[in-house]
């Protein structure tokens, strides 16, 4: 297996395409690799980037929202615009019959919409258990879940685990996989609570969201120094089960898209270069993350 394949590989894509979280983000490290690489890259690794965009194309009309239409756009455009014909012609096929699918699944839930409904509570119950761009994520999918992910307890949950400082103790244990998250936070944040009855949790944390470092916050990729490998974080950790067991302090390197490319094509300098002219702008990075909920149309 040659360097580049197995770089390739270790980025996770493929798997990264069926969750509904990270499809969007997958989607727009794929249309950067076919910018920045896929003409650099043996015909091995183009075979496999070319694969895991049809398999994009078809995991479309399983996603809802929004960002995943717009992102799945994006790698279509950008296959389109490097692919040798007879492949492009075969992404084309697929892109088109993919938006026929998500119109026909788009037109069935919004049939089905109301007709089966978790409760609010359970709603907020399982929303505990997500790191922030998961949260941000599924208060994208319906009103329903907006209503639940903007729930204030969950918020302030969240400005305890990024902004609150080691004086307070509001301290969690957060543990991915659908672990239990055991928390030593909610009998003092409850106090919180009683102190600040008319806090609005979400808004305070987009406060201090914005005053901080946007790029932080916002990363979903990183280079765990530890795995030795570009991995995907989860509140800003490398998601490696084994290496967030075997190390309390990791050591990660936040990443931008076009970093994870440079890493692709074995740019020793990418993983130390900065990459403030790569990353969005600071409007596009908050307007990207709260994105009102919208009703799909394709």
């Amino acid at each position: 297996m040659s360097n580049s394949t197995e770089r390739y590989q270790k980025l996770g894509l493929k798997e990264a395409l069926t969750r509904i979280y990270r499809y969007p983000i997958a989607c727009k490290e794929l249309s950067f690799i076919f910018r920045g690489a896929y003409s650099k890259l043996p015909k091995n690794v183009q075979s496999l980037i070319f694969q895991d965009s049809l398999a994009a194309f078809r995991l479309l009309p399983e996603m809802q929202t929004s960002s995943a239409v717009s992102a799945a756009h994006l790698l279509f455009q950008s296959a389109e615009a490097v692919l040798p014909k007879q492949k492009k012609n075969l992404a084309i096929t697929e892109y088109k019959q993919a938006k026929v699918a998500l119109k026909r699944h788009c037109k069935a839930r919004q049939e089905e919409q109301g007709s089966v409904q978790l409760p609010q509570d359970v709603l907020v119950h399982i929303f505990r258990f997500l790191d922030l761009q998961s949260l941000v994520s599924v208060g994208q999918i319906c009103w329903s879940w907006n209503l639940a992910a903007s729930d204030n307890h969950l918020w302030q949950l969240q400005y305890a685990i990024y902004f609150s400082n080691s004086d307070n103790c509001l301290k969690t244990k957060v543990q991915q996989s659908g672990r239990v998250i055991e928390d030593k936070m909610n009998t003092l944040l409850q106090d919180n609570m009683a102190s600040q009855p008319s806090v609005d949790w979400l808004e305070t944390f987009k406060g201090a969201y914005i005053g901080n470092s946007l790029k932080k916050l916002t990363s979903n990729r990183g280079f765990c120094g530890h795995c030795n490998a570009v991995v995907w974080l989860n509140n800003l950790k490398c998601s490696n089960e084994r290496c967030g067991l075997k190390f309390k302090n990791q050591q990660i390197k936040l990443l931008s898209p076009c970093q994870v490319v440079k890493y692709l094509l074995d740019d020793p300098l990418s993983l130390s270069s900065s990459s403030d002219s790569d990353s969005e702008s600071d409007e596009e990075s908050i307007s990207s993350l709260w994105a009102y909920p919208k009703h799909l149309h394709v």
